[in-house]
């Protein structure tokens, strides 16, 4: 994909300052500065992506995860983004079908495994969850991905199980 050009590129960085400091709709202001070819563009896109999530506005943030996911089939970060979003949309089940290939295409990546442990945990299959943490831990640190676990709300129901690995 093509690098974007001054001053697109200008507002696309302010933008994601924004989201930086929390605030959705400076972040959408500049959004709006961008001139409608770059809107596509993948960066573009994540932050797009960002400011939905930000908000909680999960549909519209799975749309541009989806997009995502089309215009840049070999970024993760579109494949990780939908999921999540069928999570927070109570989607779990779907989110786990959809992640799970995307192993064998990532098979390295912490953030995957993380989040499949987290949808198996969420859908009481705590033995699948704890492979998929243990791999988490493989790819990115036990003591990291441990410590997040702990503060995971999805997580919960094993975090007796988790202080103990």
């Amino acid at each position: 994909m093509a690098k974007i050009a001054p001053p697109d590129i200008h507002y696309l960085n302010a933008a994601q300052g924004w989201l930086g400091l929390g605030n959705s709709a400076e972040a959408r202001a500049e959004m709006k500065r961008l001139s409608r070819p770059v809107l596509k563009h993948p960066e573009a896109l994540e932050t797009q992506y960002q400011i939905f999530a930000l908000e909680k506005n999960w549909e519209a943030a799975l749309a541009v995860a989806q997009l995502i996911v089309e215009v840049s089939p070999k970024n993760v970060t579109g494949f990780i983004n939908r999921s999540f979003s069928l999570h927070e949309l109570k989607r779990t089940q779907e989110a786990w079908d959809q992640l799970l290939p995307v192993t064998e295409m990532f098979p390295r990546n912490n953030i995957i495994a993380y989040n499949l442990a987290c949808y198996a945990c969420q859908l009481g299959r705590n033995d699948e969850a704890l492979k998929w943490l243990l791999k988490a831990m493989d790819l990115g640190g036990k003591k990291t991905i441990q410590e997040m676990a702990l503060s995971d709300p999805d997580l919960k129901p094993m975090w007796g199980q988790i202080r103990k690995l």
